[in-house]
């Protein structure tokens, strides 16, 4: 009974190992892969979401500052005539 013990002893840790070095892998894997693709997108000028989001508010301020130059400019003309 010792030696059985034994040995369902040695495949428990050798199942363990194995699991370990699975997970050490795929981590691995996992930041390589992390790695590769942040250079791929760097080398592709994508911009950020903070840049996209900082270029539509200045859009939209010139959109609003336009309308209320032309509302001003059409009451110019308008008194005018």
């Amino acid at each position: 009974m010792q030696t059985r013990n034994k040995v369902l002893d040695d495949i428990s840790q050798l199942m363990t190992n194995a699991m370990g070095v699975a997970q050490g892998a795929r981590e691995e894997a996992e930041t390589a892969m992390k790695s590769m693709i942040d250079r791929w997108l760097a080398d592709r000028d994508f911009v950020t979401r903070e840049e996209f989001d900082a270029v539509r508010a200045m859009a939209q301020k010139a959109r609003e500052e336009n309308e209320a130059l032309k509302a001003r400019l059409d009451a110019l003309e308008s008194a005018k005539k």
